[in-house]
């Protein structure tokens, strides 16, 4: 393994990892000697989940936690760094989403969105900041979208809370440099995930994709690692406050 890329010593919290992108992105950073630990809300998809990367002889615990709730969640990744290690990798990835016109978003669903997206983020990075800090090292990949740059009907909330989230990136990038800290983010275009199933069934929705990406087709979920181990590990140290886009070439396409 090339030095610039090795992981080993390093401990990766990854929100929201117990499928999906999540799953795929802990799982690189653990094939590459990290530590991992997963976290998501639902306890039996967390057990899955660690199970199937020891089976990799990936080092994964688990920290079942609600980023929505700031208190418990900032409690719950302290103990986490407390029972495996300061944590020095931390990817927000943690989402939601809802699809319907703009005018039936009630303002509760904004609130949802923006809470686990946005928020759960900003939580997230307040808990393990300080260590950082005070070690003056440290690695944060907020895991943004295609929607951090890119409008579509039915998804406002979601898309908003995407935009901001790439400001985010950019702003701790900012603060925390000098201390050693990269902040960057990785917007994946349209991959081929559970979540995306119903839309990846749909006839004309899996041909606008198709036709939109001039890769001709969707993203597979391990492609997304490759970039999240970039953006952890020190081959990214002069790195800071950029989006990687991982979309088949999909925004440099008109």
């Amino acid at each position: 393994m090339t030095p610039l890329f090795d992981l080993t010593g390093k401990r990766a919290l990854v929100t929201g990892s117990s499928r999906g992108l999540g799953l795929a992105v802990a799982a690189a950073l653990g094939r590459h000697g990290a530590t991992v630990i997963l976290n998501g809300r639902d306890e039996a998809g967390l057990a899955a989940a660690v199970a199937k990367l020891k089976g990799e002889g990936i080092d994964v615990h688990s920290a079942r936690f609600d980023l929505t709730d700031a208190e418990a969640a900032g409690a719950a990744i302290a103990a986490a760094a407390q029972a495996f290690g300061a944590i020095d990798i931390l990817v927000n990835n943690a989402g939601v989403q809802l699809r319907k016109p703009f005018l039936d978003f009630a303002i509760e669903d904004w609130r949802m969105i923006l809470d686990v997206h946005l928020i759960g983020s900003v939580v997230a990075a307040k808990a393990v900041l300080p260590g950082m800090v005070e070690r003056q090292a440290g690695k944060i990949i907020n895991i943004c979208s295609l929607m951090s740059e890119l409008g579509r009907a039915s998804i406002a909330p979601y898309a908003s809370a995407k935009g901001a989230l790439r400001m985010l990136t950019r702003n701790l990038a900012v603060e925390f440099a000098r201390h050693n800290i990269q902040v960057n983010g990785i917007g994946p275009g349209y991959f081929a995930t559970e979540l995306n199933r119903a839309l990846m069934d749909d006839p004309e929705f899996d041909a606008f994709v198709k036709r939109r990406t001039p890769a001709a087709r969707w993203g597979h979920p391990d492609e997304l690692g490759g970039a999240a181990v970039f953006l952890a590990s020190a081959a990214s140290d002069f790195v800071n406050g950029q989006i990687i886009y991982v979309d088949g070439g999909l925004l440099a396409a008109v």
